[in-house]
């Protein structure tokens, strides 16, 4: 991947929970034996309490309850 290991990104990460928007980027975490990985994805729905995301926006069935926070969390049995 381009620029590891000199802290650049390639990815433009929305980390204001307060400003999330449908479509935008979002660097995501997964509870349990993900722990640790970091994913992306784009959000689908912005609620007061939560977020819904995908890691896939051409698959329809792609959809994960997250948490609204910096780097939303996914509970692992969540992940599609």
């Amino acid at each position: 991947m381009q620029g590891m290991g000199d802290g650049s990104c390639p990815f433009n990460f929305n980390t204001d929970p307060t400003s999330f928007k449908v479509g935008d980027s979002v660097s995501y975490r997964v509870t349990g034996s993900l722990e640790g990985f970091p994913f992306a994805g784009v959000l689908l729905e912005v609620h007061n309490d939560h977020v819904v995301l995908t890691s896939d926006v051409e698959d329809k069935a792609s959809r994960m309850r997250a948490t609204r926070e910096g780097r939303p969390v996914v509970l692992e049995h969540d992940v599609c």
